[in-house]
C-alpha cells in the first residue's frame, strides 16, 4: 500500500504514468536502479511480458552510458561510443553488474498493464525516462520527486497550507529492491528462485545442485498478483476512485475486489426439509 500511495503522489507531480509505473517497477521486479531506468523498448518481450536486463544505464564522470555508448544525445538514444579512458571506469565494459545480473525478470499480469500503458504513451527509446523523453539521472529523480513522494512536505507541519504527510520517511530507491526480496521470502519463494528473479548467485553448492523450475516462476507471479490486489484493497474510496480515473482498466479489479470480499450467504433452511 505504502507503495502505490508513493507511485501515485508521483503520478500527481507531473510525472504521470512513468512516474507512476517506475515505483511499481521498483517494488514488482526488485531491479536496480540503472537496471529499470536503463530499459529501452526494444529490451521488452511483449509474449511472455517481461524486461530483459542485459545493459544497465550507468552515470560515471557526470555521463549517462548504456552499452559503453553515450545515453546523453536527444531522446537518449545510442549516442557514441565515450572514450576508452571512461569506459574502463565502468563495471564490465557496459554491461550488468554481475553475470548473474544479465537476466529475464517477468511482470506481475497487472503491473505489465501499466508498462505497456506507459509504453503505448511515447515513442521515446528509453521507457521509463523522463517527460521529455531523457534518461533519468539518479540524484535529479531523488531529490526532486522520490523524497517528496515519501518525506511529504512540511509533513511535521499539520497546520501549513501545503502540507503533505510523510509515508515512510527516508526511504530509498534500492529498499524497495530489499522490499521485493522480502516479500517472496515471506512467500515461501525459494531461495533459488529469489536470486535468480535479484540477478544474484546461489552461495555454495547450492550453485551446482539448485535450478529454478517454472512451478517457482508461477508462484512468484502469483504471490506478486496477490499483494498487489491486497495494496487496492488497502486504499480509501477516494484513492481508488483517483485511480480508476486515471486507469479505467482498474475497475474489474475493483469489481473482483468487491465479489472477494462480499459476505457468504448462509442458507436458512436445511436442504432436508420438506
Amino acid at each position: 500500500m505504502q507503495g502505490l500511495r508513493a507511485a501515485m503522489r508521483l503520478c500527481e507531480a507531473g510525472l504521470g504514468v512513468g512516474g507512476f509505473t517506475l515505483c511499481l517497477m521498483d517494488f514488482y521486479t526488485g531491479g536496480r536502479w540503472g537496471e529499470l531506468v536503463g530499459q529501452q523498448r526494444h529490451e521488452y518481450d511483449s509474449e511472455r511480458r517481461a524486461i530483459e536486463i542485459r545493459a544497465p544505464l550507468k552515470e560515471i564522470g557526470g555521463r549517462l552510458l548504456k552499452g559503453g555508448r553515450s545515453a546523453d544525445a536527444p531522446g537518449g538514444g545510442g549516442g557514441n561510443l565515450v572514450p576508452p579512458s571512461l569506459r574502463r571506469r565502468g563495471r564490465r565494459k557496459g554491461r550488468t553488474k554481475t553475470p548473474s545480473g544479465t537476466r529475464s525478470v517477468e511482470l506481475p499480469p497487472s503491473i505489465a498493464v501499466f508498462y505497456e500503458e506507459l509504453l503505448d504513451s511515447h515513442r521515446y527509446p528509453f521507457v521509463l525516462c523522463t517527460p521529455e523523453g531523457r534518461p533519468w539521472r539518479r540524484s535529479n529523480f531523488r531529490q526532486r520527486h522520490w523524497r517528496p513522494a515519501w518525506d511529504g512536505v512540511h509533513s511535521d507541519d499539520p497546520s501549513s497550507e501545503d502540507h503533505i504527510p510523510a509515508i515512510l520517511p527516508w526511504f530509498t530507491f534500492h529498499e524497495g529492491r530489499h522490499s521485493h526480496a522480502t516479500w517472496l521470502a515471506e512467500d515461501g519463494i525459494p531461495e533459488v528462485a529469489r536470486r535468480a528473479r535479484l540477478g544474484q548467485k546461489m552461495k555454495g553448492i547450492g550453485r551446482v545442485y539448485d535450478h529454478v523450475t517454472p512451478a517457482m516462476l508461477r508462484q512468484i507471479i502469483e504471490v506478486l498478483e496477490t499483494r498487489w490486489m491486497a495494496s487496492l484493497a488497502a486504499l480509501t474510496d477516494v484513492e481508488r476512485a483517483k485511480l480508476a480515473t486515471w486507469f479505467p482498466h482498474l475497475r474489474d479489479a475493483y469489481t473482483r475486489l468487491r465479489i472477494e470480499r462480499a459476505p457468504k450467504i448462509i442458507a436458512i433452511s436445511s436442504p432436508f426439509d420438506d
